[in-house]
């Protein structure tokens, strides 16, 4: 099943890669590469799932979790940080924002694909 997939990530190599694991999979990925460019992304195209980097170099991805899901039009939408904040807290600072899932970097096709794929299984949106 195609699902469409918001993929906030300002590395290039770290965006290649999501990009090459999901449309393998059969997925729509919509890039965005900063946290403004990110949101819009979000609000045009409602995706089934968002892949958010926490470190973008304009607001980081924890602000713009919040936003989203303070928006009632968006709040269903899950939201999984994908990062390279992996010491203690991070985690859980990650929840408190209003994540849906953590993955830490460097990302692996298998966990990266079962992520994703359990998230999309509680989607309230049909495939793309």
């Amino acid at each position: 099943m195609a699902y469409r997939i918001v993929c906030v990530e300002d590395n290039p190599q770290n965006m290649r890669l999501v990009r090459k694991i999901l449309c393998s999979a059969g997925h729509e990925v919509i890039e965005a590469v900063d946290g403004n460019s990110g949101y819009e992304a979000i609000v045009e195209h409602m995706p089934n799932l968002v892949l958010m980097d926490v470190n973008l170099p304009d607001i980081d991805g924890l602000q713009v979790t919040m936003h989203v899901k303070d928006q009632p039009e968006l709040a269903h939408i899950p939201i999984v940080a994908l990062t390279a904040n992996a010491m203690h807290g991070d985690r859980e600072r990650c929840f408190e924002a209003g994540c849906d899932g953590y993955i830490p970097k460097p990302i692996t096709k298998s966990e990266l694909l079962n992520t994703v794929a359990h998230f999309l299984t509680q989607s309230e949106y049909k495939q793309v």
